[in-house]
């Protein structure tokens, strides 16, 4: 395996340090790029992170003794910022993370959507122009989301393009879109901007769009055959930054853990719409990170790859977690059925989206859901007991309506 020098835009956040783990187990050099800005927002909305992660200063340290790793604290926004890093790294490979990652937090005002339209652009335009001032070869791996399709009721293509007739006239044209909250538009316009770079300059681009990751850990964090504290990734289990999973894990853990102390059952919430989703499992959204990287596109500039394992629905993936907790703890989850779904979204919708090519790749995804489960909340319990009873008014709580007059309301609870 060639050893490259990779940049990683965004290594503090919950894929970021793990894919930065990998690299430099597997002997890269790695520079590391981030604002920290998911440690200071979920600081600031009281939704931080369950398991108690290092500091930025103390995992800087952890991954220096572990490989040829440097980490740089910057706001890729601002100008000269990257282009001075790739002068000084000159790296082959960059992965793009440097985004506000959360849907619920771009709808919960103004300011909010603002911030994500203008931090995930502008970044990205950022990196875009540096490359091709820099180094036009480097392969820029962006991290998008299924999520920018929307729901379509057609199969969602693995591809920039799509075949598209109209009145008798046809012509190739890039796949519509129709995303579901200002983040998700953030990740449409990414994709376009960058497609457009690849096709004026030739710039060679990876563009990921990945399905809700879930899980606590990967391989590279387990030592001696225990999770090692000090290599944990952040996890989130507010509605605002928690994937659907991870949250409903957590809250679930946490409807067990308070009813050992209180007695008091805590309902996990069904948000009356029963949509489907691709998911991977934290380990293999790495995996596949990792194959991408080492197989740059080659006959095209811009190669689109579907990131996800299996198509789930959200009331399968609610109905397993509580499964799950009365097979092993003899314990029922209560569910508290919403009124009205927070988000603006289809239910019981058609939803085939195409994943071929990190099969081709050699790809084996190593967890399913329900595989996967285990150890998510055997972990959950094991790091996050303590948060989980501190912060229980808002694990797994819904709070953020896309419409204005949105307002958490129960139909009913079933225990």
């Amino acid at each position: 395996m060639d050893k490259r020098r990779i940049m990683v835009l965004g290594s503090d956040g919950y894929l970021g340090f793990p894919l930065t783990l990998r690299l430099i187990k597997r002997g890269h050099t790695v520079l590391g790029i981030d604002n920290l800005s998911t440690r200071r927002i979920t600081s600031k909305i009281g939704e931080e992170s369950i398991f108690p992660i290092p500091s930025p200063l103390a995992r800087d340290k952890k991954l220096k003794e572990l490989g040829d790793f440097s980490f740089k604290r910057a706001d890729i926004t601002k100008e000269n910022v990257i282009k001075s890093a790739i002068e000084e790294f000159k790296p082959d490979t960059i992965v793009h993370f440097a985004e506000q990652r959360a849907a619920p937090y771009s709808m919960r005002g103004e300011e909010e959507a603002i911030y994500t339209m203008q931090n995930n652009i502008i970044g990205t335009m950022r990196l875009i122009y540096a490359v091709l001032s820099t180094d036009p070869d480097i392969h820029i791996v962006k991290m998008g989301t299924m999520g920018e399709y929307g729901t379509p009721n057609y199969q969602i293509p693995e591809s920039a393009y799509i075949e598209i007739t109209y009145k008798g006239r046809s012509d190739l044209m890039p796949v519509p879109k129709y995303a579901g909250s200002w983040y998700h538009w953030t990740k449409v316009h990414d994709s376009h901007n960058l497609l457009y770079a690849a096709n004026l300059w030739g710039l060679k681009i990876t563009d990921i769009n990945q399905g809700p990751v879930y899980g606590s850990r990967t391989f590279d964090m387990i030592l001696d055959n225990e999770v090692d504290k000090s290599l944990l990734t952040r996890y989130d289990a507010g509605e605002t930054f928690g994937t659907i999973i991870n949250l409903l894990a957590a809250r679930a853990s946490l409807s067990y853990l308070n009813y050992l102390k209180t007695k008091e059952k805590l309902p996990i919430y069904e948000r009356n719409a029963r949509t489907k989703r691709g998911y991977i499992s934290l380990q293999d959204s790495i995996n596949s990170l990792e194959s991408l990287i080492n197989n740059p596109p080659n006959e095209n500039n811009f190669r689109v790859v579907n990131q996800f394992h299996e198509v789930l629905d959200s009331t399968y993936i609610r109905q397993k977690i509580q499964d799950f907790f009365i097979q092993n703890y003899d314990y029922r989850v209560p569910v508290a059925y919403l009124k009205e779904n927070p988000r603006v979204e289809k239910s019981d919708h058609y939803y085939e989206p195409e994943n071929s090519i990190l099969k081709n790749l050699g790809v084996k995804f190593e967890y399913t859901f329900e595989s996967a489960l285990k150890d998510i909340i055997n972990d959950v319990i094991r790091f996050g007991e303590n948060r989980l009873l501190k912060y229980k008014d808002w694990i797994g709580v819904p709070k953020t309506g896309w419409r204005k007059n949105w307002k958490l309301e129960i139909e009913k609870i079933e225990y």
